[in-house]
């Protein structure tokens, strides 16, 4: 439950959710990463610091620069922890059809 906890707080910034969501397009270099936000190289570290150290993605230094790539497998047990309340909410809009169903009638 640990690594759920730190997998929910590297999710929980925007800039990160971004950077995970161009590395599903393929594996890119830092200095690539930094281009489209507004922010400092620096600052796009922190953030990769965050998701590597979360076990989301995975840093390679080849030469001068550092590659990165998506690993997915720890949003794995987030995606299993969030099912259980898919079927809690489908219950509830069940349960409201149905009440509704009945102001009807």
């Amino acid at each position: 439950m640990e690594n759920l906890d730190t997998i929910f707080a590297a999710l929980s910034h925007e800039a990160r959710r971004k950077i995970l969501a161009r590395l599903m397009q393929g594996e890119s270099r830092l200095s690539d990463l930094a281009e489209p936000f507004n922010m400092s190289q620096t600052a796009v570290s922190k953030h990769v610091r965050v998701l590597s150290d979360a076990g989301l993605l995975v840093i390679e230094k080849r030469g001068r620069s550092r590659h990165c790539r998506l690993n997915a497998e720890p949003m794995k047990a987030a995606t299993d922890w969030l099912i259980d309340y898919q079927a809690f909410w489908m219950q509830q809009f069940d349960n409201l059809a149905r009440h509704l169903a009945k102001e009807d009638d």
